[in-house]
């Protein structure tokens, strides 16, 4: 009996080890691809990547009524993930601007990370996107200076001005800064624009950043 057991137990072992988990975020992935399936991209539209917070802006579209959105935000990604699923999140698409929103989340998985890892993270992404559309334009979001990583802004702070330096000497390229229409008359990050977690924000906080978008959206 005991050596049956044991034998059991083996095989339930290997088995377990032999089949390979899925990478993080595969999911979300492919809930996009039977997104795609069901109803066709639109060409020339305006194609939004990054984390949660384009994740959780969920009526995008009533925001900028006048343009064709696509929102492919997933979880708490990082520049890694879109790195690793790069193909997945350009491929099927034709899209006429590309906007990311990316790297916050790259600083609170490594607290040590330095700012330059992280626009280093940035720029394999970019060049990815110009090997598939070298001409459209492509637009990167500053990291927003959420309150529940105050002590993280600072590295956020140098990727933000390291990205904003490498989008100025792109052609077809611009830094969008929206941490300045999220401060006060006295320069302090607004907490009212974020929701209890104090790094998800509220719709007003979204309608901010829709006033700083707009002149940059095609």
């Amino acid at each position: 009996m005991k050596k049956m057991l044991s034998a059991f137990l083996l095989l339930t072992f290997a088995l377990f080890f032999s089949q390979e988990k899925e990478p993080m975020f595969w999911q979300d992935i492919q809930n996009f691809k039977k997104l795609d399936q069901e109803t066709a991209p639109k060409k020339d539209a305006i194609l939004l990547v990054g984390s949660s917070s384009f994740t959780k802006w969920t009526d995008v579209a009533n925001y900028f009524p006048d343009k064709t959105i696509i929102n492919r935000g997933f979880g708490g990604s990082r520049l890694t993930d879109l790195n690793f699923y790069a193909n997945d999140l350009l491929n099927p698409y034709q899209p006429k601007q590309i906007i990311v929103y990316c790297g916050e989340n790259d600083f609170a998985d490594n607290h040590q990370l330095k700012a330059e890892v992280v626009v280093g993270r940035f720029k394999t992404f970019y060049k990815k996107i110009r090997q598939k559309f070298p001409n459209i334009e492509v637009d990167y979001i500053s990291i927003k200076y959420s309150p529940s990583r105050e002590k993280l802004w600072p590295q956020m702070k140098e990727a933000n001005k390291q990205i904003a330096a490498f989008m100025k000497k792109e052609p077809n390229a611009e830094f969008i800064d929206i941490t300045k229409v999220m401060q006060d008359s006295n320069g302090n990050v607004r907490k009212d624009l974020f929701v209890e977690d104090m790094l998800h924000m509220t719709p007003e906080g979204y309608q901010l950043w829709t006033s700083v978008m707009n002149p940059y959206m095609k």
